[in-house]
């Protein structure tokens, strides 16, 4: 027989097997120790070395071709089976299906987010700072001098008498702008600590978004411009706003931001005070002071910031009365944002 006419018998019978049993039982007989393929390796020591050459080349050629199409054979039988097998599986529609608990970001999370994604979408970038703070940082480079009666206002967790915990991220816009140069439009978001009781309302730890844009000719209604925009981009194009005055150290003129309650649309309910209107942020335009102590020239560069608190807008977005929620981990809690 020739070697041709092996190879082929051997395609043949493979092709024609039923079962891997039967596949497995082929290839023994034609590659095995006792089969026909090593049977003709052993009769190759009669040969020229010339003849040995091209019959060893010939008789590997085959081995490989026998391996593939049993490899391929096998694939095929269990394939078949495994179709077999199901097909006599009987489901039963009536048992209950198995519940995959499907994971979802935290609230303060999301609402994070949205406000990185509004104001980046306007061209401001994200800027980050140390929650460990120098007392310069965090107070004097704000014009918040050591007698400052502000700093009675901000209980601070100090870790040594030129360090603390960072009471605000006010601290990265001194940062910003000693590392970069005007025009800056930053936001920086992050963790922030203070001294407080815990309550309905306060927490010792909490998050705030700080905005900063410093440049030529920024005005007072730059600022009331872009926060207007933020608030109709995150409460809706219905959202209204109002500026109250107020009092900042590292802000002049500053202001307290309202919106319009979004609960009672502005009629007065118990969640507004019977003010129709929500307090949500603070903001100013950047003190002289503040511009000269990272050494700016007050009458080139002007600027405005703002902060918000990431909590108190997730409470007013999701109807949460108690800030202890976001922090007590209850997966029931967490698990009522799914989809939201």
């Amino acid at each position: 027989m020739s070697l041709e006419s092996l190879k082929n018998k051997a395609m043949e019978e493979i092709e024609k097997a039923s079962s891997s049993q039967e596949v497995l039982e082929i290839y023994s007989r034609y590659l095995g120790r006792k089969g026909l393929i090593n049977e003709l390796f052993n009769k190759m020591k009669d040969l020229t070395p010339e003849e040995k050459r091209k019959m060893g080349m010939q008789l590997n050629s085959i081995k490989t071709f026998i391996n593939e199409i049993r490899d391929k054979k096998l694939k095929i039988i269990k394939e078949r089976e495994i179709y077999n097998n199901l097909s006599k599986v009987k489901i039963d529609n009536s048992l209950p299906g198995d519940c995959k608990n499907v994971g979802t970001l935290h609230p303060l999370t999301k609402v994070i987010d949205k406000i990185i994604s509004i104001f980046v979408g306007i061209g401001y970038s994200i800027f980050e700072g140390p929650e460990i703070e120098s007392d310069y940082y965090n107070f004097e480079a704000l014009n918040i001098p050591k007698d400052h009666p502000a700093r009675e206002m901000q209980d601070s967790f100090y870790l040594s008498n030129d360090f603390l915990l960072r009471t605000h991220t006010s601290p990265v816009q001194i940062r910003a702008m000693q590392s970069l140069k005007p025009p800056i439009r930053i936001i920086a978001p992050g963790k922030t600590y203070r001294r407080d009781a815990k309550d309905s309302r306060h927490s010792p730890v909490f998050h705030q978004v700080e905005g900063l844009a410093i440049g030529k000719r920024i005005s007072f209604a730059n600022l009331k411009g872009t926060l207007e925009y933020f608030a109709k981009s995150f409460f809706g194009e219905k959202c209204e706003i109002q500026f109250r005055p107020s009092y900042f150290p590292f802000t002049e003129p500053s202001a307290e931001v309202d919106i319009k309650c979004i609960f009672c649309e502005g009629k007065g309910c118990a969640i507004c005070s019977h003010t129709g209107w929500l307090e949500v942020l603070g903001a100013g335009m950047v003190h002289p002071n503040v511009l000269r102590n990272v050494g700016y020239n007050p009458e080139e560069w002007q600027g405005f910031a703002f902060g918000m608190g990431p909590e108190r807008l997730a409470m007013l977005k999701y109807s949460i009365n108690d800030i202890r929620m976001f922090y007590d981990n209850d997966v029931r809690f967490i698990h009522s944002f799914i989809g939201n």
